[in-house]
């Protein structure tokens, strides 16, 4: 329910874990009009390229309908919807693909009553019947929107980052709230896969206030994993430059990743 809490760095390197250390075939789709995941995979050249070549994005899922666009070489011109079952991931490496993020998200109507929301679903289900990938991660936006209950509405789990700090033991409730709300609306089997600390200082009052809060929680009791992810400014910079924290020297970070992949393995049944 809030930005800066290291969820796109948990979802993207958590992937990348699945795929190079459990050898999963794994699907990251960037449902953040920022797109943040895709810049964390993607160089701008890259993504780019992918752009003006007319490849997919998760735009595709969503827009049903003809719609406009301008090409720097053909101009104006409209663009049939793509039917679902033909849109293709980017590779990233061995075993690890994603669906790229688009602003052009902004661009479209999800008002109620159209159905788009379900667009998401209806394309997992999709893989899930070819048996494309053991596991898809979405990565959300942080706030409420169709984008959010889209996610929801095509999951199995939902895995939650919070930063040690007392707003985001307010936001983990109000995310709960909106969870909830979306689950009944929508008659979803939902469950929580748990909460992640993130960006992490342990041996601080902070750090410790957070545990205490998760762990005494009605709701989140039980949820909390035990591992953390430690605050690393060289995790932020090499996003930058498309490396994740399996191609850094940082053996804690490293270790630290490989354990919540292995409590994520476990506490969701992902057959190695």
């Amino acid at each position: 329910m809030k930005g800066g809490v290291a969820k796109t760095t948990l979802a993207v390197n958590v992937a990348d874990c699945l795929a190079t250390r459990h050898q999963l075939n794994v699907l990251v789709i960037d449902l953040d009009p920022q797109f943040n995941a895709t810049q964390c995979l993607v160089s701008g050249e890259a993504y780019k390229d992918h752009i003006e070549n007319r490849n997919h994005t998760v735009v595709d899922i969503f827009d049903d309908s003809p719609r406009p666009v301008v090409g720097t070489i053909s101009g104006a011109e409209t663009r049939d919807p793509v039917p679902i079952e033909e849109i293709e991931p980017l590779n990233v490496k061995d075993g690890f693909d994603l669906l790229p993020g688009a602003l052009e998200l902004y661009r479209l109507d999800m008002t109620g009553g159209q159905g788009r929301e379900n667009r998401l679903k209806i394309y997992i289900e999709h893989l899930r019947n070819e048996q494309h990938y053991d596991v898809v991660i979405i990565d959300t936006p942080p706030t409420p929107s169709a984008w959010m209950s889209s996610a929801l509405i095509a999951s199995d789990y939902y895995l939650v980052p919070v930063k040690p700090e007392p707003l985001s033991a307010t936001g983990i409730d109000l995310l709960r709230s909106v969870i909830a709300r979306v689950t009944k609306n929508y008659a979803l089997k939902l469950s929580c896969a748990g909460v992640v600390l993130t960006i992490a200082e342990a041996n601080t009052i902070v750090f410790s206030s957070a545990i205490e809060f998760i762990d005494n929680n009605d709701f989140w009791k039980g949820k909390r994993f035990q591992q953390h992810l430690a605050k690393r400014t060289i995790v932020a910079r090499n996003q930058g430059e498309q490396r994740l924290i399996l191609d850094t020297n940082e053996f804690d970070l490293k270790l630290a990743l490989s354990k919540i992949c292995a409590e994520l393995i476990e506490r969701v049944g992902i057959e190695t």
